[in-house]
């Protein structure tokens, strides 16, 4: 070994990355130890790569991605990427405040689990117009910002004027067919009366008539995949066939009331055979 290298251990201890930090970033490309020992193998990085590791630990350390971190190393990057790092730590926040809430209210697991749902029913949905957004993303996300921009154009001065009211709960139409962590393809809409301005990214349209199982689910939404059970139980047991898209109405909203009180009816489509 030369003068100017640095076996793994002491480099890992200087730059504060864990061994299999450092060897995880060696197979990726990020920080490639420039010298082997030729008889044991053992990695040796080098003085002038310390700058390096010091920048992955901070870009780890602020969350970036592996994919994201080559591109920042490798010279590619631009301010945009810490915008978007920054939206993402704020989106996390969010949730983390919302778990916060959960917890604190429910300290128990029994109280975890939790909830209030009615039984389910069978019934008729009329047709109803609505202002409505369709996009990609996550739930949380797209939910939470669909939403504001839906309430933002409703009240917006014109349609103030125009005398247009919201006459339903919002809701959430989901046209996947499994879970999507990601790039989940929702529809927010909201029941609206009037002459309604949309402006871009925005439609008035009729959601068709449908029957549909029905629940209404009581408690915070992490659990609202008991309302989802119950309905698959229901349908099952009375030989119904569910179709897409199914429907989340909101009755209330957690800026409003504790995550406990939160009122939301699960309809899923059903379809009858003849």
């Amino acid at each position: 070994m030369t003068v100017d290298q640095i076996p793994i251990g002491r480099f890992s201890r200087i730059v504060y990355l864990t061994q299999k930090a450092l060897r995880l970033y060696d197979r990726k490309g990020l920080l490639v130890s420039e010298a082997k020992d030729p008889i044991t193998g053992y990695r040796n990085y080098t003085i002038r790569q310390l700058e390096a590791g010091v920048r992955v630990r901070i870009l780890a350390t602020l969350g970036f991605s592996l994919e994201e971190m080559k591109t920042v190393l490798d010279g590619e990057a631009d301010d945009q990427m810490v915008e978007r790092r920054l939206a993402e730590v704020r989106q996390e926040m969010v949730r983390l405040k919302s778990v916060e809430e959960v917890l604190s209210a429910r300290p128990s697991f029994e109280e975890l689990y939790a909830m209030s749902l009615s039984e389910p029913v069978v019934k008729a949905i009329p047709a109803v117009r609505v202002i409505s957004t369709r996009e990609k993303g996550s739930y949380e996300e797209v939910c939470h910002r669909a939403i504001e921009e839906l309430m933002a154009a409703v009240y917006s001065s014109e349609n103030r004027q125009n005398g247009v009211r919201i006459v339903g709960p919002v809701m959430m139409l989901c046209y996947d067919e499994e879970y999507r962590e990601e790039d989940a393809d929702l529809e927010l809409a909201v029941p609206v009366a009037g002459r309604v301005g949309v402006g871009e990214g925005r439609e008035v349209k009729v959601l068709p008539a449908v029957e549909v199982v029905s629940v209404l689910y009581t408690g915070p939404y992490y659990n609202l995949t008991s309302a989802y059970r119950r309905i698959q139980e229901y349908a099952a047991a009375a030989d119904l066939t569910l179709q897409g898209p199914d429907r989340e109405l909101f009755y209330n909203s957690p800026h409003e009331v504790a995550p406990e009180e939160l009122r939301t009816e699960v309809q899923y489509p059903i379809l009858r055979t003849a």
